[in-house]
């Protein structure tokens, strides 16, 4: 079920291959539009699970080189978005369908929260902690006055906890559920607990989606984010938790791509 084909999985007509990942090769906008669509198709409402999609940048690609467990959580999503403009370019020379642009779930969220504000489409926020996941819910009301948050959670929670969070999720039926627990974390949740999700439209990991939309963390200059920079931005910002990673993977990350690109 890719957002492409609305029903088909993937494949590399619609899609470029990176190692054994299939990334969408569609626009940020006809991704948005995609979300919504399929959110209010008869496809959806005979579904009985969730469509789930996901995102890989640097750090995704050199885990997943490295890691076939956690390549396998990624490719048992529907659709893969390219979150990560250097394998935008590196498409336009290495692949067979290039990539039209970025879809940082970043830039992807306000675009389908004010179309579904528009359609009467519900959310449901799941992640970060209880200060961030409450601050994020806040700001996003006040800039889609109509956008229908049927609920939220921060994501500290046990494992135990799960079937009784999942029961909750899936009696409020929200059309998308974003899950900001971190990779490969919210991908292991989604692994575990999708069946029990019926009745939930699109599952989308999403990152550290709520800490921006919280406004706790700034995102790079429009520049910076054009030329494949904001990871140095970021590391700017949180050298301790982010130079050692970007560091290790980033050049990984090139060498996949220059081998493995599609």
């Amino acid at each position: 079920m890719s957002l492409s084909s609305t029903l088909q999985l993937p494949d590399r007509r619609h899609a470029t291959s990176i190692g054994k990942l299939l990334v969408e090769a569609l626009s940020l906008e006809q991704t948005a539009r995609a979300f919504i669509t399929y959110c209010v198709s008869h496809e959806r409402a005979v579904a009985d699970r969730p469509l789930y999609s996901t995102s890989v940048n640097g750090q995704v690609i050199s885990l997943c080189a490295s890691n076939p467990t956690v390549s396998e959580l990624f490719r048992q999503a529907d659709s893969i978005n390219a979150d990560g403009q250097p394998m935008v370019t590196m498409s336009r020379y290495l692949a067979r369908t290039p990539l039209p642009e970025r879809v940082a779930t970043t830039d992807l969220f306000p675009a389908v929260a004010a179309l579904a504000a528009k359609v009467g489409l519900t959310f449901y926020m799941l992640g970060a902690s209880e200060r961030v996941n409450a601050k994020a819910v806040e700001e996003v009301r006040k800039t889609y006055p109509g956008l229908k948050i049927v609920g939220r959670r921060d994501g500290y929670f046990r494992q135990d906890e799960e079937g009784a969070l999942c029961e909750e999720i899936a009696s409020l039926q929200p059309d998308i559920l974003w899950i900001s627990l971190g990779a490969p974390l919210e991908q292991e949740f989604v692994h575990r607990n999708r069946d029990k999700l019926a009745g939930v439209g699109i599952i989308k990991t999403a990152g550290g989606l709520l800490d921006f939309l919280s406004l706790d963390k700034a995102r790079a200059p429009g520049w910076m984010q054009r030329l494949g920079f904001e990871w140095l931005f970021r590391t700017i910002l949180e050298p301790r938790r982010l130079l050692a990673r970007y560091v290790t993977t980033n050049p990984h990350a090139l060498y996949v791509m220059l081998t493995r690109m599609r």
